[in-house]
């Protein structure tokens, strides 16, 4: 029979003592996440190299984690926040031509770009929406697309 440290023990007795999770109690005191269940690669189109995912604690535990990617887009909706997979995304240079095209992607799009301004085109239940955004050096740019309740229910 394996046994519980007290540490260990006292945190999950806290957590529910608090009404939270003990899982999201890991997340929130910074707790290491355990990377042997998650399957996240990044992956390379044009060039341009990218993750993309966050389903799950662990996956978007790994992805908010991830080094090296200047751009770090979320996509959400509702009072609630609540995370939203299924995005067209396609990034395009100013004049228009696409640098990196994802169907079905998110809740988080971490891309690695060189410095310069691109256009964030997402596309969702037939509906688009357009970001400008500049990227210089090695500085990051977060950028969340939020949905309202009322965009939701009218599509």
């Amino acid at each position: 029979m394996k046994s519980i440290s007290l540490p260990v023990l006292s945190r999950i007795a806290f957590s529910i003592f608090l009404g939270v999770s003990p899982v999201a109690l890991q997340v929130v005191n910074g707790e290491p996440t355990d990377r042997s269940a998650v399957q996240l690669e990044p992956q390379q189109q044009n060039g341009v190299s990218y993750l993309s995912g966050g389903i799950g604690l662990d996956e978007s535990q790994a992805i908010r984690q991830a080094k090296g990617y200047n751009l770090h887009m979320s996509f959400s909706r509702g009072t609630s926040n609540e995370y939203l997979a299924g995005i067209d995304v396609d990034i395009q240079t100013m004049k228009g031509s696409s640098v990196l095209s994802l169907n079905q992607a998110g809740p988080y799009v971490y891309v690695k770009l060189p410095a310069g301004r691109y256009f964030i085109v997402i596309g969702r239940n037939g509906h688009e929406e357009r970001r400008a955004v500049a990227l210089s050096g090695h500085s990051i740019r977060n950028v969340n697309f939020h949905w309202s309740d009322e965009w939701q229910a009218s599509y």
